[in-house]
């Protein structure tokens, strides 16, 4: 579906206040475009008519919208739309009960500590590498990791500042002394003056430094490139980095509550989420059903 800006000045007037109620809002810039991109997606389809939408209208959007794209975007879609009529048009939104995402449960695919090991050394590209060691080492999400800078590094305290992150929230996170001794040893390699992971002009391996950081996409395509090489039958991602940090910790024994602080999760059950991975959960778990069954008595007597 097309999601130019269409040529209608009506329909431009309300986009450009819909952009501007966005960004005082104060969603995160990723928001703030994917709600955007939902208007003049819609805008398109309905050839800029949206101000009344019917229910069997909508029904057809979205319909079409998922022949072609993923839940997450007819979630966005529609958070878009509710945003739209709510400020913009200032309407009241009518929930649509015939959207919602088929439930599915899914354990992530999580690396043990030889399998990190083996990732990070089967990755050449130098800048890459190093990407990979921090966001384990610290539990990153792969946006946390780009955005990385020289004053988030607090070496006295050992820990590192993670900012603006989801849900427009600061933490601190542990540093390991390794990971403070690989980063000053990179930074001596790129001496870039603001960003941790800065990208370069003509490819990654060209001196000039420029100054935005490591582009989303060249990490993911080197993540799956020494995935596909170590494990074709895994589904690894960056975020399997953190997955894996959370679940070595748990097995170490980390406090639950302290690993919520970490992580940055708002809930403590989405952290709660790792104690079904971790070998010693398991392994307790499997001990206790074994002590308890092994007290019920069963016997061979009587009829046959």
């Amino acid at each position: 579906m097309d999601t130019t800006l269409p040529n209608n000045q009506q329909f431009n007037k309300f986009y450009i206040k819909h952009c501007k109620h966005l960004k005082l809002a104060g969603y995160q810039p990723k928001t703030v475009e994917a709600y955007s991109r939902a208007i003049r997606r819609i805008g398109n389809y309905f050839d800029c008519k949206v101000d009344n939408l019917s229910q069997d209208q909508l029904l057809d959007y979205f319909h079409d919208l998922l022949e072609s794209h993923s839940w997450n975007t007819v979630k966005l879609d529609l958070y878009g739309l509710q945003f739209y009529y709510t400020h913009v048009l200032q309407k009241t939104w009518e929930h649509i009960p015939l959207i919602k995402k088929p439930k599915a449960t899914r354990i992530p695919d999580i690396l043990s500590i030889k399998q990190v090991n083996q990732l990070i050394t089967a990755t050449t590209v130098i800048d890459y590498r190093v990407f990979f060691f921090t966001a384990y080492s610290m539990g990153l999400r792969l946006s946390e990791g780009i955005n990385l800078k020289i004053g988030d590094i607090d070496a006295g305290n050992m820990r590192v500042h993670i900012r603006d992150s989801k849900g427009n929230k600061d933490r601190f996170v542990p540093m390991p002394h390794k990971t403070l001794h690989t980063l000053r040893q990179f930074w001596q390699m790129r001496r870039h003056p603001e960003f941790i992971f800065p990208n370069r002009k003509r490819g990654i391996n060209n001196a000039h430094l420029v100054d935005r950081p490591l582009e989303r996409g060249g990490i993911q395509v080197a993540m799956k490139k020494v995935v596909d090489q170590l494990w074709s039958n895994k589904r690894i991602s960056c975020h399997s980095l953190r997955h894996s940090y959370a679940t070595h910790l748990l097995n170490e024994g980390v406090d639950l509550i302290e690993l919520q602080s970490i992580l940055g999760h708002v809930s403590l059950l989405t952290t709660a989420r790792y104690t079904h991975l971790t070998s010693v959960t398991h392994d307790n778990a499997f001990k206790k059903i074994n002590g308890i069954i092994d007290s019920v008595n069963i016997s061979w007597g009587g009829k046959k």
